[in-house]
């Protein structure tokens, strides 16, 4: 019988706290769950192997009890594996009833199928509990979308979405990101055995604006500057998310100048009051059919600049 290391199974150190064993546990269930992976055998065997080691590990009892077991392990092989008492080691104090270094029997009550025989052999097949009391379940997570304008996620505000049947009001915090996720606890599957809920995960998706860049806090917009007011200069009005702003264009300024308007970009998440900034991209623009004095003038200005 091998040893098995629950840690190496969910990925985490043998310095782990209950809630990063519990993170891992949950985004590994979720990678394997047989819902997720139909008629696929390898993820239903790893699905098994992270509930067992999820069992041990988030149990403080159990954990401690097999942190006590792998630090004999190693002496236990070498001195004579599957020999009882091998090595003058007293493994009754790991082993449970129905349960024993070398078989394989398990009082699981829940088909036996769920517990290897190295877990069975140390804290019996349903786990170290009678099988009239079975050990409580937390209930799966579930996932969801939730799509949103930019200006949606520039507001924040109350949305409505149904899961599974399941009308839930929530509140959108203002500068959230495309792409992040929002957790909700127990508004997943219900536990099992007085175990709690599961938790519901919402992804944000934000649809591409066609007026705005964003990175992070901070977006970018092309302004359409007519020639006439690059060269001359003057003022425009340009459009942002907290209303019209008024913005000077110098004389002679060059195409692709980019200008700054400080704190008029977006909201820093679950940071009231701070605001990215607007970039400014300044676009020249052509005038269109032109008249024939229209061009006479030109050729004029283009005559004196010895650019004709």
């Amino acid at each position: 019988m091998d040893y098995k290391d629950y840690y190496k199974v969910l990925g985490v150190d043998k310095t782990a706290t209950t809630d990063q064993i519990r993170k891992a546990y949950r985004k590994l269930a979720r990678q394997y769950h047989p819902d997720v992976n139909p008629n696929d055998a390898d993820a239903e065997r790893k699905f098994k192997e992270v509930n067992e080691a999820n069992e041990v590990l988030s149990d403080e009892e159990k954990r401690r009890k097999y942190d006590q077991l792998g630090a004999d392990w190693q002496r236990y092989q070498h001195a004579g594996a599957g020999r009882g008492s091998a090595g003058g080691f007293d493994w009754s104090q790991y082993a449970q009833p129905g349960g024993g270094f070398g078989g394989g029997g398990s009082n699981d009550p829940f088909g036996g199928a769920d517990f290897s025989d190295f877990f069975s052999s140390i804290f019996g097949g349903s786990g170290g509990r009678a099988s009239g009391n079975p050990r409580p379940a937390a209930g799966q997570d579930y996932q969801a979308e939730l799509e949103l304008t930019l200006e949606d996620a520039y507001q924040g505000g109350p949305r409505t979405l149904t899961v599974n049947g399941k009308k839930l009001r929530i509140t959108i915090q203002p500068g959230v990101e495309d792409g992040q996720t929002i957790r909700l606890r127990d508004q997943g599957a219900p536990g099992r055995n007085g175990g709690p809920s599961g938790s519901l995960y919402i992804t944000i998706r934000l649809q591409p604006d066609a007026r705005y860049t964003r990175t992070g806090p901070d977006l970018t917009m092309d302004v359409p500057v007519s020639v006439y007011k690059a060269l001359l200069g003057g003022e425009q009005v340009v459009e942002t998310f907290s209303g019209p702003v008024k913005i000077k264009i110098k004389p002679e300024t060059p195409n692709g100048t980019r200008l700054r308007l400080r704190g008029k970009g977006f909201p820093v998440y679950k940071q009231p009051g701070q605001f990215g900034d607007l970039y400014l991209r300044l676009s020249l623009t052509l005038p269109q059919h032109l008249t024939d004095e229209e061009k006479a003038l030109i050729q004029q200005l283009a005559t004196l600049r010895n650019e004709a």
